[in-house]
């Protein structure tokens, strides 16, 4: 998790990531990071449901957690902004057919539907504060009440974010559109569940 970097002042230009992947397949050492299977683990745990009827994940990555989270979901909608990034993804979910993948640029890009679970998870720090206010209003308007929205982020200082990961739990948390009903907080990251409520969203 240390070695990312390349500072904007902006949201993270896609050029990043496609440098990123090419240079290394599992930059972030998904498959490999006790990191990352604690946090998977933890994540998986906090979710209320058992299953869910149609869900986002934001920022799949090489589709490490998207393999994990597929059988909690009847629908599975994974997008990334690096295509070297799905590829790997693909491969990996090749055998659930309800797991789909596509690559988007968010917030601008938001996909239609309405989710019963979005996943925001080591991403929200790439957006610049304008961005992760557009995200968060991009993503209330694709959920009913009572949809859940995973949030998790390292919490270490990262120079060359635009975001730190609790500045964006906590600007999310300032939203009137969710409430909180699981939050924690791990020596590296802090992971929150927030529930959809009735407030709408203009």
């Amino acid at each position: 998790m240390e070695d990312r970097n390349s500072h904007t002042a902006g949201s993270l230009p896609q050029q990043y990531f496609d440098d990123v992947y090419a240079a290394n397949p599992d930059p972030w050492g998904f498959e490999t990071s006790p990191y990352e299977a604690e946090k998977y683990a933890a994540s998986l745990a906090a979710l209320e449901r058992p299953t869910y009827p149609n869900a986002l994940e934001i920022g799949c990555s090489i589709g490490v957690f998207t393999r994990m989270l597929a059988p909690r979901c009847d629908a599975l909608l994974a997008l990334d902004i690096a295509e070297r990034a799905l590829a790997l993804a693909r491969v990996r979910c090749a055998d659930q057919p309800h797991v789909q993948f596509d690559q988007r640029s968010l917030p601008d890009q938001f996909p239609d539907g309405m989710f019963d679970l979005v996943t925001v998870c080591e991403v929200g720090y790439y957006w610049s504060a304008e961005d992760l206010l557009r995200a968060c209003l991009a993503v209330a308007q694709h959920q009913a009440e009572g949809a859940e929205l995973l949030l998790v982020h390292w919490t270490p200082t990262v120079a060359d974010y635009p975001q730190a990961g609790d500045a964006v739990h906590d600007t999310w948390l300032r939203q009137p559109w969710w409430h909180a009903f699981v939050s924690q907080r791990h020596p590296l990251y802090r992971l929150d569940v927030l529930r959809r409520s009735h407030q709408v969203v203009v």
